[in-house]
């Protein structure tokens, strides 16, 4: 089963332990995460509970891999961004990359958006302020000014609420998309020249 983003599907290989993700994450998504039982995602998938346990024997562990799964590019991209030079071409190329592995990470973070206070109690919450702490030093250059180093870490903040709070605009998903990108490569080339006393 694929998950559906902006009328798009997302490509996944159809794999029980993949099939479990999407399944589980389309009911945390509708009914949230308390109020959906490992139960119900084993209905929805027509497997027996035993079958789901071979796989996830919580609703965290579901919850977990899934992050694992997702996020994995947005970890790759921070440690290829760790071993470039930090110039205006990196944190351009930072950005666009993290744009494209948010769009695969969609349906994860609009989880974590909806559910912030049990993402909170899961040990996920934690692992999520630490990759975003190391994307945040990837972009900011430590010496820049104070209100650079802000334009920098809103960069970032602009690709989530390009994801969650224009869904609802008259385009298409990727008309927003490249409009919030532009949005962000503008901040970080601000951020940057700021840095340098407009050079």
């Amino acid at each position: 089963m694929g998950v559906t983003m902006d009328g798009t599907k997302q490509q996944r290989r159809g794999n029980t332990r993949q099939r479990i993700q999407d399944v589980a994450l389309e009911l945390f998504a509708e009914q949230g995460y308390e109020k959906t039982s490992l139960r119900e995602i084993a209905e929805h998938l027509d497997v027996t509970k035993a079958a789901l346990y071979y796989h996830f024997k919580t609703k965290e562990e579901i919850i977990v891999s899934l992050f694992e799964d997702l996020t994995k590019p947005i970890e790759e991209l921070i440690e290829w961004g760790r071993k470039q030079p930090h110039t205006l071409e990196t944190k351009h190329e930072i950005v666009r990359r993290y744009s494209r592995a948010l769009v695969g990470a969609e349906p994860l973070f609009r989880f974590m958006q909806e559910n912030q206070a049990t993402v909170r109690e899961l040990r996920i919450g934690d692992t999520f302020k630490d990759r975003m702490r190391d994307l945040r030093d990837i972009f900011i250059d430590p010496e820049a000014p104070l209100v650079e180093q802000v334009r920098c870490v809103s960069a970032v903040f602009t690709l989530h609420a390009g994801m969650f709070l224009m869904q609802d605009l008259e385009s298409d998903f990727e008309k927003r998309r490249a409009a919030v990108l532009e949005v962000a490569l503008d901040l970080i080339t601000r951020a940057h020249e700021g840095a340098r006393g407009g050079a």
